[in-house]
């Protein structure tokens, strides 16, 4: 995969923003991240780029299918106009670009009008289609993580529903191997212990009856992973979207806690800046 050239790497690091918490804010996102270096990225590496905003879509998506009013969110990688026109084209049976919307939205919208009205199975089918589509992108890092945050999302509902007899399988996204041991296994770990090392950790997260202590302990599983898995990406894609994921774990943390996510995104900074040398043109 092309990713970036080295200069554009080199580019990004230095223009790199210092950190400004004024009024309890993060002056710098993975919107304004977008907006400023998008173009510069091919279009097999854009794709990627969008499956971190394509959840959003996701999220719109299912508000325009029940209500065509619906206020959506904008940071996805459509507008409201283009979603609006796109589910009006497919219930039409108007011909639809497949390079301008992801195959999996297409299949979802069409089959949307069979389905039941449980909306937690609908939101888990759209989330199964989502995962599918992200783990299958061709990018081996890429599609590591999403397999990585989908077991991590089911060990934890399913180990959760177990806890409070609720039926786990109705919990459970996606169609692997993790997923289906997690639906149907009555064993104390659902036979996955062997097979995933993360499961012990995970379990004993699950006990944590604190939500914000929880999460935080989920994201730090998170952060290692990531740390761990790209440790040889310098110039690359991988590296560029590790930042971002980086960049929006800090920001939903700065909503919670303005100290830790300030260190947070400090360490973010100083660890890009540290990997590489930066030629003398960009400082």
């Amino acid at each position: 995969m092309m990713g970036f050239m080295n200069r554009n790497y080199y580019y990004i690091v230095a223009s790199l923003p210092e950190l400004s918490l004024e009024d309890g804010r993060l002056d710098y996102t993975i919107d304004n991240f977008r907006a400023e270096y998008y173009t510069e990225f091919s279009l097999k590496d854009r794709k990627l780029i969008d499956l971190l905003y394509l959840r959003i879509d996701n999220i719109n998506v299912l508000k325009l299918l029940r209500d065509k009013d619906a206020q959506i969110t904008k940071q996805g990688v459509y507008s409201v106009v283009e979603l609006t026109n796109y589910i009006s084209d497919l219930k039409e049976g108007n011909t639809i670009d497949d390079n301008l919307f992801p195959l999996y939205l297409s299949n979802y919208i069409t089959s949307y009008s069979s389905m039941t009205d449980d909306v937690l199975l609908q939101e888990n089918y759209l989330a199964t289609l989502y995962y599918e589509y992200a783990m299958n992108c061709g990018n081996a890092f890429v599609s590591s993580w999403f397999e990585f945050n989908l077991n991590i999302n089911n060990i934890l509902s399913a180990l959760i529903a177990r806890k409070y007899k609720w039926n786990a399988a109705s919990y459970i996204v996606g169609n692997t191997m993790v997923s289906e041991a997690l639906r149907t296994s009555n064993a104390r770990d659902f036979g996955l212990s062997a097979e995933i090392d993360i499961f012990e950790s995970l379990n004993r997260i699950s006990e944590v009856e604190d939500l914000a202590e929880r999460e935080k302990k989920i994201d730090l599983m998170k952060w290692e992973w990531m740390e761990d898995a790209s440790f040889f990406n310098y110039f690359t894609i991988e590296r560029i979207f590790v930042f971002l994921l980086k960049l929006e774990m800090i920001e939903r943390w700065i909503a919670l806690d303005k100290e830790k996510g300030n260190v947070l995104f400090r360490k973010l900074i100083d660890s890009l800046k540290n990997e590489v040398q930066i030629p003398a043109e960009f400082r």
